[in-house]
């Protein structure tokens, strides 16, 4: 099965965030395929050990993607070697906290999950759209960017943003490119990432493997699929949709803010669900 013409043998990919997790899950992958795999990460413990795991032929380069200089010298070292075929943006951070958190807590989120993914886009993309071979984007966002459950509202925020900008690049390429060139966004699950490990150390029976979300990712491209939605061991597609659904009808009906979480409204949720 073809998933998508810029994967294919000899091809580069670039993953940010790409040390451990879904981002060294798709090198993997990507690299069994045929593609040379280029993965940045700012954890040198972590790069050392995927550049081990990736063999000959692939490249482990430090990179902050929050820094646009680091992104532009990663994208100048890459260059070195030929055209970008794939870039993924994965590289994420979580624990911002809510509104009133410190505002140093924003910054480290925002700069990492939303600038990152904007600086990736910025230095790479623009070579594959004045080029002439098939080329696929893909940016890391999360359900919480969609469904925005309280708490870490700086990771909501910040992958909100990964969403809005994703479905805006999307249709750039395709005024641009005509489909030469697409934009995905992956929307995984509870996964058991790097993250996550650092919180829980062994895998909750309610996560996905990053090997999970990289099949779901691939099946979707394959498809033809914008929202490269994943789901977990724990929710159903049935209930994320209607998690989706009722955040807009939230702006529909002009509920309260949040109103699945809302005292006034958490029966009129279960009644909903249950429908």
């Amino acid at each position: 099965m073809t998933i998508h013409p810029a994967i294919a043998p000899g091809n580069i990919a670039v993953i940010t965030g790409g040390a451990n997790g879904i981002g060294l899950a798709a090198a993997r992958r990507l690299a069994g395929m045929g593609l040379r795999v280029v993965v940045a990460d700012r954890d040198r413990e972590q790069l050392a050990l995927a550049r081990g795991a990736l063999g000959e032929g692939h490249l482990a380069i430090e990179t902050d993607v929050a820094d646009p200089a680091s992104v532009a010298a990663l994208a100048a070292e890459v260059a070195v070697l030929g055209p970008v075929s794939v870039l993924m943006n994965n590289a994420g951070v979580g624990r911002g906290g809510d509104v009133l958190a410190p505002r140093a807590a924003w910054d480290g989120v925002l700069g990492v999950n939303l600038l990152g993914v904007l600086n990736g886009v910025q230095q790479f993309v623009p070579a594959m759209v004045e080029g002439d071979a098939p080329g696929l984007v893909i940016n890391t966002g999360s359900k919480q960017g969609i469904t925005q459950p309280p708490g870490d509202t700086a990771y909501n925020v910040s992958k909100a943003g990964v969403k809005a900008l994703t479905e805006g690049l999307a249709h750039t390429l395709r005024e641009k490119t005509g489909g030469r060139v697409t934009a995905h966004l992956l929307i995984p699950g509870f996964t058991y990432t790097g993250m996550i490990a650092r919180h829980l150390p062994q895998q909750p029976p309610s996560a996905w493997t990053p090997d999970q979300v990289v099949d779901s990712m691939l099946e979707g491209i394959a498809r033809g699929s914008f929202y490269l939605w994943c789901l977990d061991n724990e929710t159903t597609r049935e209930v994320d949709n209607k998690r989706v659904l009722w955040n807009a009808l939230d702006i529909v009906e002009d509920r309260p803010a949040l109103s699945r979480w809302h005292p006034d409204w958490k029966d009129a949720f279960a009644s909903f669900l249950a429908e």
